[in-house]
């Protein structure tokens, strides 16, 4: 039975350019909201641009603009910028919106009508060089907790930990660098204190949040703070309209979140086809209301989590609107292990991306591959995005697709009947699998899934060389069962690479189901046909993945101790990733066997390994990946020419495995 969804992702600051980071959360976001349109769900997916705040007002005025205009101008940016990448935004709006005011003053009444709201006296920074005073994110200073320097005034961005503005170690002024001064001004204070058990209640109910996730939240209940929710002119944001609180302005973090509210209300109202708009109180009834027939999940990425898991159920809650069913959690990206840093050149924007060749599409297979429900954080290393795409997509899935449609046109063109059974099981055991996967967020089992049908089809292409006779009933019922398999992949493959699995089954003359359910069958259908040239992946190469990042400074190499190898000496020691693909025993010794292995290169090599003693079912090994050593010079043992070595340890050896989600040829460092 469909289901109806209303999907958000955290509203992009409209002060800057969308970069690597960024889309990290739009794609995963994106893949989820098209698997769920492909089976069948009614999905509305909105985001804006975080419009308000001081660094706005702030940055406006340097660039000779009003803020409206300098919002715009990112707003329109970033719209393009997330289009490219295939993120389907329902709607792309803004948060300084009239809808947006009308739902901030609704949940300001809200929470004062339930005695939540209370002012108090405090004490902040205050520059006196520019005559204000300092947003948090305008202060910086060393954590307090951990002792990490330039970190802002509200959270760090090592450990995490919020705190006060004039907790921080040394702070200054982000403006002028001057050393602020404290400063008292009367603000709004929300006392989380009162709904600590509401909150609580959400925080623990399933589904909600990921077990790891639920606990930090809840040690943040064990210690709340109550959250002030006012902001000192000059300040671009919504004005304060309750009379307790003249001259203040709505904090930046109060209206944001609301901008989900307020930006599907425009959409549905003003954006939707004509027949599906809907008044905005029948957009409450159906989409907010507690007990609506529809389902709230926001995506997010770890550093704003304690704004959405104990603030944002505050505000909803006090405006009797429905609290979200799933909050999504990820974590950081990084660009070669690094912390994305422009002095470093790993500060990589998607204009950057989009300028050196690169399909957008690989970008976001990359993301899938390395996407699960948890929040640990991607690294986008250049060799392992390069061997990934190379490995599964140039050599794999779409290798295999020009292979088959070639042959297929060869054999007559136009292919029927009923498929081979390991084929058929494989695949029909890949699409049952992936169902759930997407549901759970496990985007990289839904690449292993994939890989493993292409693997399937092109271990049975070598055994059945239908090449030699392609018109032989054998080679035909082979071909129409790799290109059924293969639009099995495409059915797969949608959310993540819509473009490219959409012209992958067109190519041979199939579709896609209107809606993908458990009983989906890739093998029935119409026959397969060569209807056109199968999409391309062309192998990348270093100097083009390259132009991601600047060239980092050379460093001098360290002179090594005595009775130690220098640093290039090991460097010289080419450690890759490989899947094992076949094993076998060598005749006649007991020690040994041949294996065959995927490196990332366009065949795969052959390496003979004395592990034999550990695995007495060398069957066992198909599918591992190892570590081997990939620059030795070969070697001829038993009459076999060993390609390389294969890292193992103990006696008798087994072998060293690294985890499912490394591509093959990924360089071990």
């Amino acid at each position: 039975m469909s289901e109806k969804l209303l999907v958000t992702s955290a509203l992009p600051y409209a002060n800057g350019s969308i970069h690597l980071g960024h889309l990290v959360e739009y794609i995963q976001t994106d893949i989820y909201v098209r698997y769920r349109r492909s089976i069948g769900d009614d999905v509305t997916y909105v985001c804006a641009a975080d419009s308000h705040g001081t660094p706005i007002e702030v940055n406006a005025g340097k660039a000779g603009v009003t803020p409206r205009e300098f919002v715009e101008r990112y707003r329109t940016e970033q719209h393009a910028d997330f289009q490219r990448f295939g993120v389907d935004f329902s709607t792309y709006y803004t948060t300084d919106s009239e809808e947006n005011r009308k739902w901030a003053w609704r949940i300001w009444d809200a929470l004062k009508a339930r005695g939540l709201i209370y002012k108090k006296s405090v004490e902040q920074l205050y520059c006196e060089k520019d005559a204000r005073f300092l947003p948090d994110r305008f202060v910086k200073g060393t954590c307090p907790r951990c002792g990490t320097p330039e970190q802002y005034g509200d959270v760090c961005e090592k450990c995490g930990t919020t705190y006060d503005p004039r907790e921080l170690k040394d702070p200054r002024c982000a403006l002028c660098a001057s050393s602020p001064v404290v400063r008292k001004s009367d603000h709004a204070y929300v006392d989380l204190k009162k709904v600590e058990p509401a909150i609580r209640a959400w925080v623990e109910g399933e589904g909600h949040l990921d077990a790891a996730v639920r606990e930090q939240v809840k040690g943040w209940l064990d210690d709340l703070q109550d959250w002030c929710i006012t902001r000192d002119a000059p300040y671009f944001g919504f004005p304060v309209k309750d009379p307790d609180f003249p001259g203040k302005f709505i904090y930046v973090w109060l209206d944001a979140p609301i901008g989900y509210l307020s930006s599907a209300e425009h959409f549905f109202a003003s954006e939707a086809p004509a027949g599906e708009r809907l008044a905005p109180s029948a957009f409450e009834a159906t989409y907010l209301a507690p007990g609506s027939p529809s389902r709230l999940e926001h995506f997010i990425g770890k550093d704003i989590l304690r704004f959405h898991a104990v603030f944002w159920p505050a505000m909803l809650g006090a405006a009797d609107l429905k609290l979200p069913e799933r909050l999504a959690v990820h974590g950081h990206l990084t660009v070669n292990g690094e912390k994305m840093s422009k002095s470093r050149g790993t500060f990589v924007t998607a204009r950057t991306y989009l300028d050196a060749g690169l399909d957008p599409q690989l970008l976001r297979y990359y993301y899938a591959a390395n996407l699960g429900p948890g929040v640990s954080d991607i690294d986008l290393s250049l060799e392992e995005f390069r061997n990934r795409i190379n490995a599964d997509l140039a050599n794999n899935v779409a290798n295999l697709a020009s292979r088959v449609a070639a042959l297929v046109e060869r054999a007559g063109g136009e292919l029927d009947g009923e498929p081979e059974k390991g084929i058929a099981d494989v695949t029909r055991e890949a699409l049952r699998l992936a169902l759930p996967s997407y549901q759970a967020l496990e985007y990289r089992e839904v690449v292993r899934l994939v890989n493993q049908v292409a693997n399937a089809c092109n271990k049975r292409l070598q055994e059945g060389k239908p090449w030699e006779a392609p018109a032989s009933a054998e080679s035909r019922r082979l071909l129409v069962s790799c290109a059924r398999a293969l639009r099995a992949i495409s059915v797969m493959l949608w959310p993540v690479m819509p473009l490219f699995a959409d012209e992958l089954c067109a190519a041979f003359g199939q579709t896609r189901p209107g809606t993908w359910t458990a009983g989906f069958d890739p093998f029935s259908g119409p026959p397969v046909v060569a209807r056109a040239k199968p999409p391309q992946i062309a192998r990348l190469d270093a100097k083009q993945v390259a132009r991601l990042v600047a060239a980092p400074e050379a460093a001098p190499a360290p002179v090594p101790a005595t009775g130690l190898i220098g640093f290039d000496d090991f460097a010289r020691v080419e450690l890759r990733v490989a899947l094992i693909r076949a094993a076998v025993r060598v005749p006649k010794a007991d020690k040994l066997l041949q294996l065959t292995v995927d490196v990332g290169e366009p065949a795969p090599r052959t390496i003979v390994a004395g592990i034999a003693a550990s695995y007495p079912e060398p069957e066992w090994l198909v599918g591992k990946r190892v570590v081997v050593v990939a620059n030795l010079e070969p070697r001829a043992l038993r009459g076999i020419t060993s390609q390389g070595m294969l890292l193992a340890a103990g006696d008798p050896p087994r072998i060293l495995q690294v985890d499912d989600g490394i591509a093959p040829g990924t360089r071990v460092k």
